[in-house]
């Protein structure tokens, strides 16, 4: 019984980690139709600034702020390669994936893991210390728990605001944000910054838990956030108290549960990887099925 609660708090532990991304892919892949491939780069570049950052001596919560500041950034320039030099979205995300990883080796020093053991983190404050023992075991997962809650509060309020409405419109309607006298191609960039600054939190956060930069675990974080994103619009899409940030999140924890069972099933971790292609091919085609589906529907009534 105890090895469940600890794989199922390794579950939502991890799962609400890469929700944080899930919920940055949202933004550019639901609302701005968008496929940004710089996830692959930005989630160990959050990871590298948090490494750089502690091992100067810097707060870890610091940490966070820079690593949101540097996804932030490496949206801009994923944003402004596409809307002011016209390439296209792909070419764009994969011209600055390919650049982030010569940055994250410069930031990390020369060197593919950057360690820092024994330093600080979000997760030894000393306000944590004062916690009862029962929750201080579990301190972990109520910091990341409360740091996906803040980001996904930010999301709701922000998508509800004048700006977060035109951002809304231009991934819809780039004609209407004309009208409207808005540049769509700046809401583009807003999008593409404000997802992958979410992406650089989730590789920050990573970071902090095991204490460790690895600039090679980015790879495959674009498929899994699709894959989460489209799993929980599949499953969780229609429950109208949810919105699409938080079905983003649902689907990052039911994706991770989906990957520990079948590696406690037996699945050599080599195979991980193709399993999450299945996952998300699966998902794709259950997307399509679906909105075929009620496209049917709504034509027959």
């Amino acid at each position: 019984m105890n090895i469940f609660f600890g794989l199922a708090e390794t579950v939502l532990r991890e799962g609400l980690i890469y929700g944080i991304m899930a919920m940055g892919v949202t933004i550019t892949y639901k609302i701005l139709n968008f496929p940004d491939l710089s996830v692959d780069g930005t989630f160990p570049l959050g990871a590298c600034v948090a490494a750089a950052a502690i091992t100067a001596g810097g707060s870890p919560w610091i940490a966070c702020l820079l690593a949101i500041c540097a996804g932030a950034a490496a949206g801009c320039v994923t944003g402004l390669l596409h809307v002011k030099l016209k390439i296209t979205d792909l070419l764009s995300g994969i011209l600055v994936m390919t650049a982030l990883w010569s940055v994250n080796l410069i930031i990390t020093g020369g060197s593919a893991i950057k360690q820092f053991f024994n330093q600080p983190t979000i997760f030894s404050g000393a306000l944590l210390q004062r916690l009862p023992e029962g929750l201080y075991r579990h301190r972990q997962l109520l910091v990341i728990f409360l740091i996906a809650l803040t980001v996904k509060a930010a999301l709701d309020w922000y998508l509800n605001t004048k700006n977060g409405l035109l951002l809304r419109a231009a991934g819809d309607n780039d004609r209407y944000v004309t009208g409207l006298g808005k540049d769509p191609g700046t809401m583009k960039i807003i999008g593409l910054a404000i997802g992958n600054a979410c992406t650089a939190l989730a590789g920050c956060v990573l970071a902090q838990l095991n204490e460790n930069a690895d600039i090679n675990s980015g790879k495959g974080m674009v498929v899994m956030a699709l894959a989460s994103v489209i799993i929980g619009t599949a499953l969780f899409g229609r429950i109208r108290p949810l919105g699409m940030v938080s079905v983003a999140v649902l689907g990052s924890i039911l994706y991770k549960a989906c990957l520990m069972a079948a590696l406690q099933l037996g699945l050599p971790s080599s195979y991980l990887k193709i399993l999450m292609a299945a996952l998300l091919t699966v998902a794709i085609v259950s997307e399509r099925l679906g909105k075929k589906a009620k496209g049917g529907a709504a034509h027959g009534k």
